[in-house]
């Protein structure tokens, strides 16, 4: 069995949420990992402990407990929602998640498409506003669920490589900058611009 084709088979049984807690930038990097012998396989909490014997089946390795360090594995599937009222449309959130599952437009309001969305977390962070969290889905993650995500992944790594020339990680930083339209070029008055939106925006967050 080469390196690729072990690769795919512990890419297969991954949960393809991208969430990147093992460490990893995504689903694919920690299968390579766990194929060549850099990573354990005790690293993915959304695959929990089935995940895991999974793994270790394949491999003909006794399953180990989850790494802590990696958090813990959800009972059930949460997606992420958007107080819409909150939402200032800064893009943040598009540009961090990796299956192209928020839709929206810089300055307009964004959704979250629950169906597409694998519950990784990670848009929540880059909010400027608080307005994301995470709510059960009232479903679990399935197999076609997986699929589905890992080709809406794929397709958007396509799509960033191609709009930019840089190496894959170089695209990613650049495309987690979001667009900033009609604000000063530069210095102080563009920061107290941002600043005064991003003040106002908490400031109704909190009174409503």
């Amino acid at each position: 069995m080469n390196h690729t084709t072990l690769a795919d088979r512990i890419d297969a049984l991954l949960p393809q949420t991208q969430c990147t807690k093992c460490g990893y930038a995504g689903c694919r990097p920690y299968a390579e990992a766990i194929a060549a012998g850099d990573a354990p396989i005790n690293r993915c909490p959304p695959g929990g402990d089935a995940g895991i014997a999974a793994l270790a089946a394949l491999l003909g390795r006794e399953p180990l407990a989850l790494d802590p360090t990696c958090g813990t594995s959800p009972d059930r599937l949460h997606v992420a929602v958007i107080d819409e009222a909150h939402c200032i449309g800064c893009t943040l959130c598009i540009q961090a998640c990796p299956v192209d599952a928020i839709v929206g437009a810089n300055k307009l309001m964004h959704t979250v498409v629950p169906d597409l969305c694998t519950g990784c977390e990670l848009c929540v962070a880059p909010c400027p506003v608080d307005c994301i969290v995470m709510a059960p889905a009232g479903r679990d993650w399935s197999r076609p669920d997986a699929d589905a995500a890992r080709m809406r992944h794929q397709q958007r790594q396509q799509r960033l490589d191609g709009l930019h020339d840089e190496l894959p990680a170089a695209a990613r930083t650049l495309t987690n900058k979001a667009p900033l339209a009609n604000l000063p070029a530069q210095g102080p008055d563009k920061q107290k611009l941002i600043a005064d939106v991003l003040a106002k925006a908490r400031a109704r967050r909190h009174t409503t």
